[in-house]
Order: C-alpha cells, then sequence, then structure tokens
C-alpha cells in the first residue's frame, strides 16, 4: 500500500513497483543487522523437563543475558545442558520474579558454531511452528526471516520491512546500509497510560562514515530520504537530534517515536503493518499522522493485507 500524505490517499501496489516511486536522486537507507538463531533449549541434569533460552545480550567472554521459559526452576547455580559435552551452561546471575537470568556457557569448539547449530529462529511470540514442540522450525525459517542484504550479525529479530527486498530490486534503487541491532524490546508493548512514560531497552547501532556522508550529502542535495523500517528511522533521527546532522558513530539508542514528534532526517517511510499498543506503531502513527495510518489500517482490512512479520508492507511518502 502506498500512503500518500499530501492527499491523503491510499494506492494499492505490488512491492516491485517501489521504484515508480523513488527516484535515482532519493536514498533508500537500510538495516543490514543479521538474526542470528538466538532461541535454545535445555535441560536441567537428570530432568527431561525442555527449557527455552532467548539470547539477549552478551555482557561477557561467553556469558549472556537471557531470559528462560519456565524460569522458575533456574536457581543460581543450575546447570543447563544444550547438547552434553558440546554446550553447557550455568546460571551466574538471577532476577527475582523475573524470567532474566544470565549465564555462563561452556563449550567444546567454537561458540558461535554451536549456536548456529543447536539454535531456532527467534520468530515473534504470535509464531509458533508447533504446539507440542516448540523447539522446531520450519525449514525456510533461516532464510526467509533475514533480509537479503543481512551482514552483521546481533539481532534477535528480523528488520522486518526490508524482509521484501530482493537483490534484483535493490540493484535498481540508490540505497546504502546502516545497522540497528534489533533486542527483545520490539516485542514490548505500551502499557504506560501515557506514552512518553513507556520505554526501550538500549540497542546498538552504527553508521560507518561513508554512508553518514552520503546520507548527509543526498539529504543537503534536496533528494529524499527513504528509511527502510522503524529501526532504521530510529537511528537517521538519533542521530540527528544528538549531532545536528547525519555522522559516523556506534552508540546505542533508546528513542521511542510517537505523534508530535518532529522528524529531522526522514522523508519517506517503508514499515509493515504492526502489532495494536507497540511502539512500531506510535512511530508510523508520528510518521503519517494518526488518523489517516487507523485509516490505512482499516483499507488494509477491508482489501486483505497481511499484517505482522511476515505480512504486507507500505509505502508512506
Amino acid at each position: 500500500m502506498v500512503v500518500d500524505r499530501s492527499t491523503g490517499s491510499f494506492y494499492h501496489r505490488i512491492f516491485k513497483d517501489l521504484p515508480k516511486f523513488i527516484t535515482q536522486e532519493d536514498l533508500i537507507v537500510l538495516n543490514d543487522s543479521r538474526v542470528f538463531p538466538a532461541r535454545l533449549f535445555a535441560r536441567r541434569p537428570g530432568t527431561k523437563e525442555s527449557i527455552e533460552i532467548l539470547l539477549l545480550q552478551e555482557v561477557g567472554p561467553q556469558k549472556w543475558k537471557v531470559l528462560a521459559r519456565p524460569g522458575r526452576k533456574l536457581k543460581l547455580g543450575t546447570r543447563l545442558i544444550f547438547k552434553q559435552g558440546e554446550l553447557e551452561a550455568q546460571v551466574v546471575k538471577s532476577v527475582p520474579d523475573s524470567p532474566a537470568r544470565t549465564i555462563q556457557f561452556s563449550v567444546k569448539g567454537r561458540f558461535w558454531d554451536q549456536i548456529e547449530r543447536l539454535g531456532t529462529m527467534p520468530l515473534p511470540p504470535y509464531i509458533r511452528r508447533s504446539k507440542t514442540a516448540p523447539e522446531v522450525e520450519d525449514s525456510t525459517d533461516r532464510q526467509r526471516y533475514q533480509t537479503v542484504y543481512a551482514r552483521e550479525r546481533g539481532s534477535i529479530a528480523a528488520p522486518t520491512a526490508g524482509l521484501h527486498f530482493t537483490p534484483e530490486l535493490l540493484n535498481q534503487l540508490n540505497h546504502c546500509l546502516i545497522t540497528l541491532h534489533v533486542g527483545y524490546g520490539t516485542f514490548k508493548l505500551v502499557t504506560s497510560e501515557h506514552v512518553e512514560e513507556h520505554t526501550v531497552d538500549p540497542e546498538f547501532y552504527s553508521i560507518d562514515p561513508a554512508a553518514a556522508e552520503k546520507i548527509q550529502r543526498n539529504k543537503e542535495q534536496g533528494g529524499r530520504i527513504v528509511a527502510v523500517g522503524t529501526t532504521t528511522t530510529r537511528v537517521l533521527e538519533t542521530v540527528a537530534i544528538k549531532y545536528g546532522k547525519i555522522v559516523g558513530v556506534k552508540e546505542t539508542t533508546d528513542l521511542i517515536i510517537y505523534p508530535g514528534f518532529h522528524f529531522k532526517v526522514v522523508d519517506c517511510l517503508i514499515t509493515n503493518f504492526h502489532l495494536p499498543r507497540s511502539s512500531l506503531i506510535l512511530l508510523a502513527a508520528a510518521f503519517a499522522g494518526k488518523d489517516l495510518l487507523l485509516s490505512a489500517y482499516q483499507e488494509a482490512i477491508r482489501e486483505g493485507y497481511r499484517f505482522y512479520s511476515y505480512g504486507d508492507a507500505m509505502l508512506i511518502v
């Protein structure tokens, strides 16, 4: 769906038609973060109960913050066996009344080789391949839940607006790559009564100097900046707020964008159709305008659009 803010109108197109709406004077900016198989399944010694572990953040050599389910039995010192003698771990920190744990891995061979072999793709919670065997993943998920331009390992959720691109389509478009590693906060719904009280965990991002120069030059020359996804948008707007322009940098951002926000960099946005009460839909509403976005969603429902991660996209111009 193409949403035109100037006229308040909608157009129904196929994603391969994108070059009809984006010129060579425009610059498409994409998030090249790569999803890794961050969901692992373990058992405690002497038990058969499966424990799901979601890797969140590496805090030391082979030491990770994780979410555990069920976590109540994972007390300090508990051993976890992912593959006997090859990948094991021990709980070295727990958070009361929380599934959060810190675990220290013990690995035979290379850590990332074992994670790639034993882990599964961290699909969104609303996608379950098997009700009885949650460790099962679809044979296509490792390819489909990844953009074709992904290169920097670090995300536990795909920047899904980019899933629609093919190499052939990218070759037709003026584009550059930046990085934001998507964390668990992408799934955290807004529960605060006042949206400005909602918080998200900081996420690492980087813009290399060449990409920064290209983005800044394009902006100064009057070309539009087309952000692919909310993650790309948050990076560009974070840097603009902090430095007044786009610069090469490696930092973290916890920026939340909601209606009333003044966009300094992004002129057009490619995004999917998001979950209600998510920070993602807030950003889209801030960019398109709340009323126009809601009308677009109603139109999408009438036209049978697919929502969420593996769903359809909208281009907001």
